[in-house]
């Protein structure tokens, strides 16, 4: 028999556990009618460069959630579900799910259900830095304006000994936002974190906050009314 052909497109791999210490069932919640693991999966499939869109749970309810948006679901065993297991380890055991079943992609995109407001235009500008020559990874990150202290009352990118800088002339600073992560599969593979070097941060205009607690749940909410008025 032929050998299967690699699938066109970058895999988006979205990580959604049942359970949530901040707030109950959160991977459901729904932001403008729409839950959470939803809204992710139909940024990814708005992507142009993404392919498939797989999504690793334990639950069952976001498993019938994520059928229902046309998106593959692989069932997330108990002991890289709890509340310690990282988001590598679901990722990880997805790829070796997916490659028993046939080759995988050559680039992945890891994006969490956190960021309501991602957009696949978000997506794909993270990508492109993925495909630059030299980067294993890239992710989204914000820009950000302000004075960092340690709790010893040292300055972080600012020294509050020298008179006050105006805050354009601080050293341009970037807040990793948590909502887009691009890898090359092979790189991840090999060791292991979503950072796999040289890794490239790409600043994304007006991704949202992330999703903690149930305050962040209501912001969020509240946006998305302002935006759909």
């Amino acid at each position: 028999s032929s050998p299967m052909a690699v699938p066109s497109g970058v895999l988006a791999l979205i990580p959604a556990r049942g359970g949530s210490k901040g707030i109950p069932g959160k991977n459901l919640q729904e932001v403008d009618g729409v839950p959470l693991i939803c809204r992710s999966i139909r940024a990814a499939k708005s992507s142009r460069r993404v392919g498939r869109v797989v999504i690793t749970t334990d639950d069952d309810a976001i498993a019938t959630a994520a059928e229902h948006e046309d998106a593959i679901v692989i069932r997330r065993p108990d002991e890289i579900a709890g509340d310690t297991a990282s988001s590598e380890s679901a990722l990880l055991h997805a790829l070796d799910v997916l490659e028993s079943q046939g080759p995988l992609e050559a680039e992945m995109v890891f994006l969490q259900c956190t960021s309501p407001f991602t957009t696949g235009v978000q997506i794909d500008s993270v990508l492109k830095a993925l495909n630059d020559q030299d980067c294993n990874s890239s992710f989204s990150v914000s820009p950000w304006h302000g004075f960092l202290w340690r709790a010893d009352g040292r300055g972080i990118n600012h020294n509050p000994e020298q008179p006050r800088q105006r805050r354009q002339d601080l050293e341009p600073a970037f807040l990793e936002n948590g909502a887009i992560y691009g890898m090359n599969v092979a790189a991840f593979r090999r060791c292991k974190n979503r950072f796999c070097q040289p890794s490239k941060p790409v600043v994304v205009e007006q991704v949202g906050m992330e999703i903690d607690t149930p305050e962040d749940l209501a912001l969020c909410r509240s946006i998305a009314a302002q935006k759909t008025k």
